[in-house]
């Protein structure tokens, strides 16, 4: 299974990719100079580089919001994956900011580089060349990362799995819970979650013979409750957690619970189940 570094992990990782190599060649270059450009080449050089780099940002950028509109089309299409795909959205969003920052110091790296080689030649030059030219390597892996990881044909189930372990960190111990019981208990909740929302008029079939028939997602469903004070916000925040594990394990995740989690469920079912005759 591939390893899916965090966004933070990512940022750190590349960020200490460029700190280091542009000190080692800059250190290098500083004292053993391995190849020796003049003024003509490095301007060739950076303006290049900076051409390259624009162009592959470009068509990454433009591709994305095309891939960004299909994960909508999809998260629309099947509202279990809705919290899937907002936990992708937020991981491309995240990355394409870091990967847009590195591109722009870049660009300012290569404008320094290029502006230094007017004056004479000094060590900062030499600094800025090195720095610049790592920082446009770095800006390339990064968005070669980038791409593979929003192409990936398992990204919705390594994002399910992810949500599982935030929602469920102990189904790994030797407690196991019931699946079934746990699956059998969400039934009845999703229940109870639709036939209170049928007083706000939100459960309605689609009127094209053309769609399948779609109502309200159960986490609208328990947020309108909560916002109308049917419910508590603690069991709101349940609701929620319940809600995401269960659409985490249909799309993907580990098919395993922790008996806690079984617990929860039969909780929240019966504060539910009270909070609904309460108000009928």
């Amino acid at each position: 299974m591939r390893v899916r570094w965090q966004p933070k992990t990512l940022i750190f990782a590349f960020s200490s990719f460029l700190i280091v190599i542009s000190s080692i060649t800059s250190l290098w270059g500083l004292t053993h100079s391995l190849l020796k450009l003049d003024e003509n080449q490095i301007l060739y050089l950076f303006s290049t580089s900076a051409q390259v780099l624009a162009g592959v940002y470009g068509l990454t950028l433009t591709g994305f919001v095309f891939f960004r509109n299909e994960l909508s089309r999809e998260e629309f299409e099947d509202e279990t994956l809705a919290d899937a795909v907002e936990s992708l959205k937020r991981r491309y969003f995240t990355l394409l900011l870091f990967i847009t920052a590195l591109v722009l110091v870049t660009f300012a790296l290569s404008n320094l580089a290029i502006s230094g080689e007017s004056k004479e030649h000094t060590h900062i030059n030499t600094i800025l060349i090195n720095v610049g030219q790592t920082a446009f390597a770095t800006s390339l892996i990064s968005i070669a990362y980038f791409i593979f990881d929003v192409i990936s044909p398992k990204r919705i189930e390594a994002a399910s799995r992810a949500l599982q372990e935030k929602a469920d960190p102990t189904r790994s111990s030797e407690a196991k819970g019931s699946l079934e019981e746990f699956l059998r208990n969400y039934n009845q909740i999703e229940s109870l979650l639709v036939e209170s929302g049928e007083s706000y008029g939100v459960t309605g079939i689609s009127s094209s013979p053309t769609r399948n028939p779609r109502r309200a997602s159960n986490s609208r469903l328990a947020e309108m409750l909560a916002r109308n004070d049917r419910i508590t916000k603690s069991l709101f925040l349940r609701l929620r957690e319940l809600i995401t594990l269960r659409n985490s394990i249909i799309h993907g995740a580990d098919p395993v619970v922790s008996l806690d989690v079984v617990n929860i469920s039969q909780q929240v079912l019966a504060e539910l189940q009270l909070a609904v005759r309460r108000e009928s």
